[in-house]
């Protein structure tokens, strides 16, 4: 197989298997929200804790997985997490109280970080002069994923029941994960044709970024940039992780059937999938900064609107602009952390950015605001407004980020 049937077989691979992950997280707990609230007898905020134990699997380990795919490859990356994520399932499907729920919550995160970052990794290796698109691509069919699935998961607790709806989705997770798995692992692991092997190879490429302008995850943390970047994902992820528990919920709120209210989480996920396709394209050509920028403040704007509206149409499209931001969130700070610290760590240092959604937030986001929803007998102002200005401020912090790989040549 020559380089660029393999380079393209790696994102089409990298973007099949982080699909169900995608599914999962962004979608699978909106539509269920409702139902184990009934079967289980609790409020909101209980239900919100859910996406806090998913963001704290991620902040235990997206960082060690990164770590771990430098000695094991990408491909055995994929298949754990894809082993992890069947099983998750399983446990979902059996779950006689919430706390089985919030087991399946953290095994998912945990399966969607061995198979994440090692999927982001792969593509930025295979295509470095196209980073922005490829983890674009990558990052689109993880958002958008939850768009296509979550009608279909109502759908199906419908007509098939819950307990075999888990069990086909839990099928269907392990035979796409592991055959997508085969066609991700690093350009330095597989064997190429003897053309791609000369000057201007994407291999050779990679192996002159990584050994000349990468830092280590020891220098990367003692940059401003590093810290700006750990501040806005715990703060713009909060204000956009929230949404993901929040749609169905405030739609119901609003008086919609439930078809209706899930129509606002499929605009969330819908546009969250689209933007991460568009803003990774577009940050490669107007820059990662102001791309992250403005749609950040836009969310912001969103979100001070939101309870103000009545029409079904317009909530959406204010919820879809905050989707929007959040793909933007994901698509376009993979390539700015290459931008700022190079390839050869990225999994570690964007392991331990991400520690901030994992830890910070869950709790500021889906936990908090679901407490202050039920403390405030379902008044969402406070909570959007807050959420907001995390938006606001987010947009700011960005601007702050300079590429500290930068620094690092002229140093040298």
């Amino acid at each position: 197989m020559n380089k660029r049937t393999r380079s393209i077989m790696a994102v089409v691979g990298s973007s099949v298997a982080i699909f169900w992950p995608g599914a999962l997280i962004f979608g699978y707990v909106g539509v269920m929200g409702p139902y184990w609230q009934q079967l289980f007898l609790v409020g909101k905020g209980a239900i919100g804790n859910c996406q806090f134990f998913v963001l704290t699997s991620l902040g235990i380990f997206m960082f060690l997985v990164g770590k771990l795919q430098e000695k094991i490859g990408a491909r055995a990356m994929v298949t754990i997490g894809t082993l992890i994520c069947s099983l998750a399932v399983v446990v979902a499907t059996f779950a006689t109280n919430l706390n089985m729920i919030y087991l399946w919550a953290f095994l998912t995160g945990t399966g969607s970080c061995f198979v994440y970052t090692p999927c982001l990794t792969t593509v930025q290796q295979w295509w470095p002069g196209r980073r922005g698109l490829v983890s674009g691509i990558v990052n689109f069919f993880f958002g958008i994923s939850a768009a296509i699935m979550s009608p279909l998961f109502s759908s199906m607790l419908k007509t098939m029941g819950y307990q075999s709806m888990n069990i086909l989705a839990a099928v269907l997770v392990l035979i796409l994960g592991i055959i997508s798995a085969q066609f991700i692992e690093m350009p330095e692991r597989v064997k190429l044709n003897t053309e791609d092997s000369e000057p201007g190879s994407s291999a050779v490429i990679v192996s002159q970024l990584t050994q000349k302008v990468s830092l280590t995850v020891g220098q990367a943390v003692r940059t401003k940039s590093f810290w700006f970047l750990w501040l806005v994902w715990a703060f713009q992820g909060a204000a956009c992780i929230a949404m993901v528990t929040l749609s169905v919920n405030f739609g119901l709120s609003k008086g919609f059937s439930m078809n209706e209210a899930v129509f606002i989480l499929i605009a969330f996920n819908l546009m969250s999938g689209f933007s991460r396709l568009i803003t990774g394209y577009t940050s490669d050509i107007v820059g990662r900064n102001v791309t992250m920028s403005i749609t950040f403040f836009a969310a912001g704007a969103a979100y001070f609107f939101l309870t103000g509206t009545q029409n079904l149409m317009v909530i959406a499209l204010l919820v879809a602009v905050i989707g929007f931001a959040f793909g933007t969130l994901f698509a376009v700070s993979a390539p700015l952390i290459t931008d700022f610290f190079g390839l050869k760590h990225f999994g570690a240092i964007y392991g331990l950015v991400f520690t901030a959604y994992g830890f910070i937030s869950g709790i500021l986001g889906p936990s908090l605001s679901g407490y202050l929803i039920d403390m405030n007998k379902g008044n969402y102002t406070p909570v959007f407004t807050y959420l907001g200005v995390f938006c606001l401020f987010s947009g700011a912090l960005i601007r702050f980020a300079v590429p500290a790989v930068q620094i690092q040549k002229r140093r040298l």
